[in-house]
């Protein structure tokens, strides 16, 4: 399976995105996901690629390049892009009931992360200072951001949690059908022609 390292291709675009952001404020403005996103409906991808600081876009980015990369490997580069869209879009357009605006990369990413539990559990990652499982870290994280809709601030919560669920969907499907392709491409012998090749060449 050949990397096309899409996961450091979306960094990149991240990265210029941020610059024009700073450079042209209202850029932001006509991209950034809002209420408007229902009649301007791109807003629901375009967010994915806005940020709101340069820790945010720092913080973002690690962990997209990070666990990206690993999925990706697993998976292929359409997989990964499947699942980074269809999670950030998908929580996007259920965490905008719930914001006045958002923005950033944190839905995908989640889904990222949720799909990389599901098909690789036991990969072991440096999560909240201690190695683990990424079933384990997946865990701990879900649970922070479930506590964290309860807690004010400025995290989209439930878009972090929508992206993981979405992950866990994609990665349960994709997971089948590379066990299944997987299975379909092992060698089998039929026990008769071998007897057969016995009979005619070794007696």
């Amino acid at each position: 399976m050949k990397m096309k390292f899409y996961a450091l291709k979306l960094v990149f675009i991240c990265i210029v995105i941020f610059i024009i952001q700073i450079i042209f404020p209202v850029f932001t403005d006509l991209f950034v996901l809002n209420k408007l996103s229902f009649i301007q409906p791109w807003r629901f991808a375009s967010a994915i690629f806005l940020h709101g600081s340069l820790s945010h876009l720092l913080y973002n980015l690690f962990a997209l390049a990070l666990f990206g990369t690993f999925l990706e490997g697993f998976i292929g580069g359409k997989r990964f892009l499947t699942i980074f869209f269809a999670a950030g879009i998908g929580a996007n357009i259920i965490s905008v009931n719930f914001y006045d605006s958002a923005l950033g990369a944190s839905g995908a990413i989640y889904g990222v992360i949720g799909a990389l539990m599901i098909i690789r559990p036991f990969l072991m990652v440096w999560a909240l200072g201690l190695p683990m499982p990424m079933v384990l870290a997946g865990i701990l994280w879900a649970i922070g951001d479930f506590a964290g809709i309860f807690m004010p601030s400025n995290v989209a919560n439930i878009a972090h949690l929508i992206g993981m669920f979405m992950g866990f969907v994609l990665g349960a499907i994709f997971k089948k059908n590379l066990q299944f392709k997987k299975e379909k491409n092992e060698i089998t012998i039929d026990e008769h022609s071998v007897r057969k090749w016995e009979d005619v060449y070794l007696r």
